[in-house]
């Protein structure tokens, strides 16, 4: 008998009739003999619906009772799921964060799961029972219920999956896998059987939208294998595995973009050691997450320091950035909302040289201007304007990634 985690998302369970269909794929494998833990997520729409109920009562909600609101999405799926199961004679049992002790630091509504207490779980499987858990959600150390951001249980189902060492963890969502790219702006794009976590990790942490990074990260961690597909079909998805040998025979495995960012420069910094690390550890201390950064050092002694934030922190991290430009003397600061992250991603680029100048040449030749760039061993990123991305994204595509009838 093997152990399987599934997860399933906001459109998985939009409504009762898709909570009735999620109840017979959950009985099918449990009467296989699988034993089955299920998370999901809130109903589509449901979590924006309470956030939207949160700034109605108020400009700017306080996050521990954001939290306490928003989390009342998963019960309510939790619940009904139980229910169905109950009813069509699998016995099952629904258990909220607090209830499972899944204890997260105090980062109110993007925290980080620290530990799992998995024997209440193991306790209802002995028993016989389906375990329904409620994704997105912990409690810390005082027993404050917290979120984990959105995308949350992406990282509840693998964080579980590798405390219960289950065999895999399914997530279903409404694409049937990882494509090489967003299927909406390259109609070319296809499906890939299988992606390393490494490359995953890239992906997602780029704007791939099929799973949520943090969990990516648990299941590189743990080495979780992860099979992503579709909760309205039977179709195989892909798998989220350990590095293979054949892998980095693919130069590249998927091109994605990001609208989620802003960018921010400081003008005129003094250049002096440690300038940096104030402004960052500043930032850092806000809990607001930096991406790309360029530094710009001039013969006058000063240096433009320049990077990138979440658009949801823009206005945070601008307040901070001001108050630090009249501390150390910068001469100003400049921003950019309307601007894009473009990526290609792949483990072939460890071992090929000049794929970087082929992605600035193909973007050059359809005239998109590259304000900034980041490199690691198996990705290259560039901001560019936001209104070439889905250009740069198709262009990219079309130089990097063989098309679906050609490939193997």
């Amino acid at each position: 008998m093997s152990l399987i985690v599934q997860k399933y998302g906001g459109t998985s369970v939009a409504d009762v009739e898709r909570i009735r269909d999620v109840g017979h794929r959950v009985a099918a494998n449990r009467r296989a003999g699988h034993d089955v833990v299920v998370v999901v997520s809130a109903m589509a729409g449901e979590t924006n619906r309470l956030l939207s109920l949160a700034k109605d009562m108020c400009p700017d909600p306080d996050r521990r009772e954001s939290d306490v609101l928003v989390s009342t999405g998963e019960q309510v799926t939790t619940a009904l799921l139980a229910m169905c199961l109950n009813h069509g004679e699998v016995p099952a049992v629904s258990l909220q964060g607090h209830q499972i002790r899944i204890v997260t630091d105090q980062a109110y509504s993007k925290a980080r799961i620290q530990s799992i207490d998995d024997g209440r779980i193991r306790t209802e499987l002995a028993a016989g029972r389906v375990v329904v858990v409620a994704g997105f959600q912990g409690v810390d150390g005082e027993d404050n219920i917290t979120t984990l951001g959105r995308g949350g249980s992406d990282t509840s189902a693998v964080a579980l999956a590798a405390a219960l060492k289950a065999d895999s963890c399914e997530i279903y969502t409404d694409v049937d896998g990882v494509y090489t790219s967003d299927p909406r702006i390259v109609p070319s794009a296809r499906k890939l059987d299988r992606i390393s976590y490494d490359e995953m990790l890239e992906l997602a942490s780029l704007g791939a939208k099929v799973l949520q990074i943090r969990s990516v990260e648990f299941a590189k961690r743990y080495a979780v294998p992860v099979h992503v597909r579709s909760s309205f079909t039977d179709t195989e998805g892909t798998w989220v595995v350990a590095e293979e040998a054949s892998m980095e025979n693919v130069l590249v495995s998927g091109v994605t973009s990001d609208r989620d960012e802003a960018k921010i420069t400081l003008v005129g910094v003094p250049d002096q050691p440690g300038l940096a690390a104030r402004v960052f550890g500043t930032i850092a201390d806000a809990n607001v997450v930096v991406d790309m950064i360029i530094q710009n050092a001039s013969a006058s002694g000063t240096t433009d320091l320049t990077f990138t934030v979440p658009k949801a922190d823009f206005r945070q991290a601008m307040g901070l950035v001001e108050k630090l430009a009249k501390e150390v003397g910068a001469t100003g600061v400049r921003t950019a909302e309307d601007v894009a992250k473009v990526s290609i991603v792949g483990l072939g680029m460890r071992s090929h040289a000049g794929v970087a100048a082929k992605m600035f040449r193909t973007l050059a030749e359809v005239g998109i201007n590259i304000q900034m760039i980041a490199t690691s061993e198996i990705k290259t990123s560039v901001v560019v304007d936001a209104k070439y991305v889905e250009l740069a994204v198709r262009v990219l595509h079309d130089a990097f990634i063989e098309p679906k009838e050609s490939a193997a």
